[in-house]
Order: C-alpha cells, then sequence, then structure tokens
C-alpha cells in the first residue's frame, strides 16, 4: 500500500532514531492492519518513523523506531529479548549512499514493498526520496514456526542515509523461554 502524506518529517537524520519496546502508541500518518500465523499486526508510519504493534495472546509488543522528545538517538545493530513466551529480535544498518544510489534503492522499495499485501509505504513531501517503508512477511509465518517477520527502511536524502531494520518474534511452543 502506497500512502502520499501532507505532513513532513519530523527525523532528519540516521543518529537521531530511538529503538525501543513497549513505548506508548503514537499518532500515526498512516497504519496497516494485517494477520500473519494467526496474529494481529499493525504497521504504524510516524512522522517521527514507525511502530509495529503485534498482538499476541500471552501480551502484545509495540516496537518503536522513532525520534522520541528528550531520548537521545541511538539504534542497536542487535539485540534479541525474552518476550511473552518467545524471543523477540532487532537488526539495524545505517547506509551513506550517494544519491544516484538512494534513487535506485528508493525505486526498488516503490516496486517490492508498496504494492505488497504485506506492504505499507508513505512518501513524505518535500523531496521524492524522503520515504518510510515497512514490510509485513505473509509468507512461511506457519512453515518456519510461527515466526513473523517484519522489515523497514528509512530514507533520509538530505544525509544520503538508508537505515534498515529487520525483526522477528519467535513463538517459544511449550518451552521456557
Amino acid at each position: 500500500m502506497r500512502v502520499g502524506i501532507s505532513a513532513p518529517f519530523v527525523d532528519t537524520r540516521a543518529a537521531d532514531l530511538v529503538w525501543a519496546l513497549g513505548h506508548p502508541l503514537i499518532d500515526p500518518l498512516a497504519v496497516r492492519s494485517l494477520r500473519v500465523a494467526g496474529t494481529g499486526v499493525e504497521l504504524r508510519v510516524l512522522g517521527a518513523s514507525h511502530q509495529v504493534v503485534v498482538a499476541s495472546a500471552p501480551g502484545g509488543l509495540v516496537e518503536t523506531v522513532a525520534c522520541l522528545p528528550g531520548v537521545d538517538g541511538a539504534l542497536p545493530a542487535t539485540t534479541e529479548r525474552p518476550h511473552g513466551t518467545g524471543r523477540y529480535r532487532f537488526d539495524s544498518r545505517v547506509e551513506t549512499l550517494g544519491r544516484t544510489e538512494l534513487a535506485r534503492r528508493v525505486g526498488d522499495l516503490h516496486r517490492e514493498v508498496a504494492d505488497d499485501p504485506g506492504g505499507l509505504l508513505v512518501a513524505f513531501p518535500g523531496d521524492p526520496l524522503a520515504v518510510t517503508a515497512l514490510h509485513l512477511s505473509l509468507d512461511g509465518a506457519r512453515d518456519d514456526g510461527g515466526r513473523i517477520h517484519w522489515r523497514t527502511w528509512h530514507v533520509y536524502p538530505q544525509s544520503g542515509e538508508l537505515v534498515t531494520t529487520h525483526s522477528t518474534v519467535t513463538p517459544h511452543f511449550g518451552e521456557t523461554p
């Protein structure tokens, strides 16, 4: 799903981003609600980046990657935590790219994410490369033990940065986490 909005983006560079679990919900600019492996998932684009909400029986999960007022920016390269009756893993990468390569990658996102049933892409005004995209993998959740995977992309054309994240929630059926 591709969404054009009139609100400007708030975050301006990768170093401004903060990763948090369990942060209160922030009013989104765009939302896509989906179900995967019997679980409701909301992909939420914010003016300050994204939240993903995973609703599950043992407790929900809220992943926030955003500019949070009063919180210093920092994205972990990798972190893994127990959550409910399972595990949560988060990976991030920041790349600095020239405008031509950044435009190519944003074009790929438009083709691969915007029209996919598990995708949400928001284009911000002011620069055609200013986008935030989220993609929930709808295939294979049943085949890989009920894992839920999503990826996000945050593009900062003013600094030439592309932030990519990948998150996985893995249930432990009958195991002690």
